[in-house]
């Protein structure tokens, strides 16, 4: 009896012995099993959490879109209230925006750059110097306008009118402007049913140099901002803008013999011109009397003359500063008054912040040598 007593407690004791240890494993599995849950359940967190950044990202992207266009929209709309039309011959309606206008009264576009009416156009749209030409606003007032300055060089011209308080354009800076640029042109291609046309394209290249020919004559047009904008005869004078809303060009000359190719002349160009009528309503051209080009317009010329520097004199005037002061034909200037030149609009538009009278000290290589001349400004016409 006592025997079998010690046999039924220590099969009490393997019972609790085991009961222990299927305890423990059962706390050991779901610990385990935890564990394994939350391995699992963390990298199915950690993913939920950018798929709601990405949602939030294109809704930000979606609104940064939005806004865009509707930076754009407000920007074309504020330069086009300071796009005129211009025409050489007067309308005898209310405005020279009219069917079939480019063609009978010879339609172009301007865009105002003072609020007391200075407009800047292409000179083959306004006339040359002291010559009338007519200008509608873009409220539809009609006014004569009088050619205040030209230059039939580089095709601008600047025309005034008897106005006060206009809308005028932002100039930018065409000396920053990049290929792949996004950028407008404004203008009148053909009359009144498409007044103050936008079109858009990008920056295709910049200090391009095209061959003109007329009269059985060629010449050069340097510095050239190429866009693939589209550009028709009607929008000569209209502003070329970037994104900003500045003008970085105005719109000149299309290749007729392909698509997509157009041409403006950078802003900088006139931009002390225009400053000297806005300060002191005129302006004193001071001259050198020389005619130059470029190094890229040089195998055009001479296609064994090789320029890597300076801009290269083909012509020097009878009696002009420049001959006076013993410069010749086939100098390459180097810089003036310490200013490197590298194109002919360098100088050009150095030139034009001067006064009649001033000195101007050009380096000069000529046979392979340097020389310094002092030249003293003349005075245009």
């Amino acid at each position: 009896m006592e025997e079998y007593f010690k046999k039924q407690k220590r099969q009490r004791i393997k019972n609790y012995c085991l009961s222990v240890i299927i305890c423990v494993l059962l706390v050991f599995i779901t610990a385990l099993l935890y564990l394994l849950y939350q391995n699992i359940y963390l990298p199915n967190t950690s993913m939920l959490t950018p798929q709601k950044v990405d949602i939030t990202r294109t809704s930000q992207t979606i609104e940064q879109v939005n806004q865009e266009n509707k930076t754009i929209t407000q920007v074309l709309e504020q330069v086009n209230e300071c796009v005129v039309g211009i025409s050489k011959l007067k309308n005898t309606g209310n405005t020279v925006f009219l069917e079939n206008g480019s063609s009978s009264l010879g339609l172009g576009t301007g865009m105002i750059v003072t609020d007391n009416g200075y407009i800047l156009t292409n000179e083959h749209v306004s006339g040359a110097k002291y010559t009338t030409c007519y200008v509608t606003l873009p409220n539809g007032k009609s006014y004569k306008a009088n050619v205040v300055w030209s230059d039939s060089d580089i095709d601008l011209a600047i025309v005034k009118i008897n106005a006060k308080n206009l809308n005028y354009v932002t100039f930018g800076n065409s000396s920053t402007v990049k290929v792949g640029e996004k950028v407008y042109a404004i203008g009148n291609p053909i009359g009144y049913e498409f007044q103050r046309t936008v079109t858009s394209g990008i920056v295709s290249a910049v200090n391009r140099t095209i061959t003109i020919e007329e009269e059985n004559k060629s010449s050069y047009m340097e510095d050239l901002i190429q866009t693939d904008a589209t550009i028709n005869p009607g929008n000569s004078g209209g502003p070329l803008i970037n994104a900003q809303g500045e003008v970085i060009g105005i719109n000149s000359v299309k290749i007729t013999s392909a698509e997509g190719i157009g041409f403006a002349v950078p802003i900088n160009t006139v931009k002390a011109i225009v400053q000297k009528f806005k300060t002191e309503d005129k302006f004193e051209e001071a001259t050198l009397g020389i005619f130059a080009y470029d190094k890229n317009v040089i195998p055009y010329l001479n296609s064994n003359l090789r320029l890597t520097k300076g801009i290269y004199v083909v012509q020097v005037k009878n009696n002009s500063p420049a001959a006076k002061a013993g410069l010749r034909e086939k100098d390459i200037l180097v810089s003036i008054d310490g200013n490197e030149l590298e194109k002919m609009c360098d100088l050009r538009c150095y030139i034009y912040e001067k006064e009649p009278e001033d000195k101007v000290l050009l380096k000069v290589l000529r046979n392979q040598k340097e020389i310094t001349v002092e030249v003293t400004l003349g005075r245009g016409n």
